[in-house]
């Protein structure tokens, strides 16, 4: 295991298990199944920044276990129980409780599903230039940060890391993986926002848009995978600070992108080192998110 100065898990390593790394996101193969550790690595306009926040992945893991759960939808997990993993994990259990789960094998799709359910950050953009959200004509009136008549789907591709992710239309969506998945991923991305967000603002928190990643069964369902609605995949803002026409100070890592901009980044590698204000307020805001959010203490 890879620590930084401030002990935040930046490479998580198991001898002898193939692996593969994301963003955030450490990936062991175990042949029928997969181990995802979650390492406190952040990245803000898909660059990986050189240090990390402590306990972000344990934060992002067991958010994503309490929305998976409270969703019901079916999704990969086979446990998140370190004392279940198979023996051959045992030996790392105590670095992996709280930011690993064991789950299935699944046919990825290769989509990103965004659903918004406000008028923010590049859908704002878009709108306040010509009118539109991933091409989708709106209705005149809209300002930053209004709520939307209806949620919106707007898909992404999933860019390699380093890339950066394109929004695509619904119809670019189908061309990709066929009508009839189109419409599932479509159907079940703005179930579920609408399920969490009327969740998430009767404690506090409006949940401005979301990503889902989604993949395919061995008997070809539909299943929920990777993360599930936290910080680093979606845009928390506190009712109490809502207003139209600014975005408020929210509960993700919107507070590190806007350092980066204070800062002049240009949005290429490399990134500059987060101080440690910025780290220790970006800790404070990704707890605050999950104990307001599932009514837990984070483990």
């Amino acid at each position: 295991m890879k620590y930084d100065s401030n002990h935040a898990l930046l490479e998580c390593s198991i001898p002898g298990v193939p692996s593969k790394s994301g963003k955030v996101r450490d990936v062991f193969d175990l042949g029928d199944k997969l181990l995802m550790v979650v390492t406190d690595r952040i990245s803000a306009f898909d660059v990986i920044l050189p240090n990390g926040v402590p306990e972000k992945g344990k934060v992002l893991n067991q958010l994503s276990l309490f929305w998976m759960e409270f969703l019901g939808m079916k999704n990969h997990l086979v446990t998140a129980n370190a004392d279940e993993y198979p023996e051959a994990l045992l030996p790392y259990r105590d670095d992996l409780r709280g930011r690993s789960m064991l789950v299935k094998k699944v046919d990825m799709v290769e989509v990103e599903c965004i659903a918004r359910g406000y008028l923010t950050g590049s859908g704002w953009k878009e709108y306040a230039k010509q009118g539109t959200v991933n091409g989708q004509k709106l209705r005149e009136g809209y300002q930053n940060a209004s709520k939307l008549d209806e949620v919106l789907f707007t898909p992404t591709t999933k860019a390699a890391i380093g890339d950066h992710d394109e929004a695509i239309s619904y119809a670019e969506t189908e061309k990709l993986v066929g009508a009839d998945l189109a419409k599932s991923l479509r159907d079940a991305t703005v179930s579920l926002y609408t399920r969490a967000a009327d969740y998430a603002r009767g404690h506090g928190i409006i949940i401005a848009d979301t990503k889902f990643e989604f993949g395919k069964d061995a008997d070809g369902s539909l299943i929920l995978a990777d993360e599930v609605l936290t910080p680093d995949s979606s845009r928390f803002w506190p009712v109490e600070s809502y207003a139209v026409g600014a975005n408020p100070p929210s509960l993700d890592k919107q507070f590190v992108r806007d350092w980066l901009d204070s800062v002049h980044f240009n949005h290429q590698p490399p990134a500059p080192e987060l101080p440690a204000d910025v780290i220790a307020r970006t800790h404070d805001i990704y707890v605050k998110a999950y104990e307001e959010l599932s009514g837990r203490k984070l483990v």
